[in-house]
């Protein structure tokens, strides 16, 4: 993201993302994200549940409000600028459909659902810019290894004038593909969240390779995250029958859903379908799961 080019990720997290992410809790479709938007100062999900009757039910995997670091202020509303920031974790990376669609939806979904506590009527001044970005951990042969940004941009057809960017820089889909260490371009973002997320990998590997490579100070928090990561990995694959669980789908998210679960978030019925398991499957490895983790 452009916004953020001259941060550091500490600056990042303690300065500029507002509130709590919420994670799992905001439905993306319309009957779902009007009735959840608040006050304009914040955007909140209180409930999961989807009426849509003709489409099923989907939610934002990480939904979050951010300040542009360059604190500028518009001239008109004397606003600092804000963001609407989505990221998702996608294992199937061809699942019946362009996935760039299903992003672009995203974006167009959260413009939209503005309507109300962001903007009034014609107030489409203080439309806020959103991001969706896609971490794919097993795309096709030919995305592997790459990081590619989808963005509106002009193009000057006859004559030539400027227009601010702001009034049509809105939406933003970022893909990030990982793959496999034998490319040139695995290094970086591609290859710190391959670790990261990483089936395979021992817990130890991944904590030297964070550490010495990347720079993450593995506090003893993060330590057991890791390691717990690891251990639940193994287990899904070990007991999963479905194809996709068979490749290790949704670990960092199964953590997710478990804490949900325990904070009375959401329905454990709901939570192992999200994880694509039956509800036995979801509740035998919440019984193992640490009560630390996040």
């Amino acid at each position: 993201m452009d916004e953020y080019s001259e941060c550091s990720v500490d600056e990042i997290a303690e300065k500029y993302i507002e509130g709590t992410p919420e994670i799992g809790t905001v439905g993306v479709h319309v009957d779902d994200t009007n009735r959840l938007m608040r006050a304009p100062e914040v955007i909140a999900g209180s409930n999961n549940e989807d009426s849509t009757l003709t489409e099923g039910t989907v939610h934002y995997d990480v939904r979050f409000d951010a300040i542009a670091p360059t604190a500028v202020h518009d001239a008109a509303s004397q606003d600092v600028i804000r963001l609407i920031i989505n990221v998702e974790v996608q294992t199937a990376f061809n699942p019946g459909y362009p996935l760039t669609k299903r992003a672009i939806y995203y974006c167009s979904r959260m413009i939209s659902a503005q309507h109300g506590p962001i903007f009034q009527r014609s107030e489409y001044g203080k439309i806020r810019k959103v991001y969706s970005i896609w971490v794919c951990t097993k795309p096709s042969d030919e995305f592997q290894n790459t990081l590619t940004r989808y963005s509106i941009c002009p193009e000057q057809l006859i004559g030539n004038v400027t227009e601010k960017s702001e009034n049509y820089d809105l939406m933003s889909v970022v893909t990030i593909c990982l793959g496999k260490p034998d490319s040139e371009n695995y290094t970086g973002i591609l290859k710190f969240l391959d670790v990261l997320l990483s089936s395979s990998r021992a817990a130890t590997e991944k904590k030297k390779i964070l550490e010495e490579e990347f720079g993450v100070a593995m506090s003893e928090e993060l330590e057991s995250e890791v390691l717990t990561m690891c251990n639940l990995s193994q287990g899904v694959r070990a007991e999963g029958r479905e194809e996709g669980r068979k490749e290790g789908i949704n670990i960092g998210e199964i953590g997710m859903l478990v804490q949900l679960v325990r904070d009375g978030d959401l329905k454990p019925e709901r939570a192992a379908e999200k994880a694509k398991m039956t509800v036995e499957e979801f509740k035998k490895i919440m019984a193992n799961y640490p009560l630390q983790a996040v």
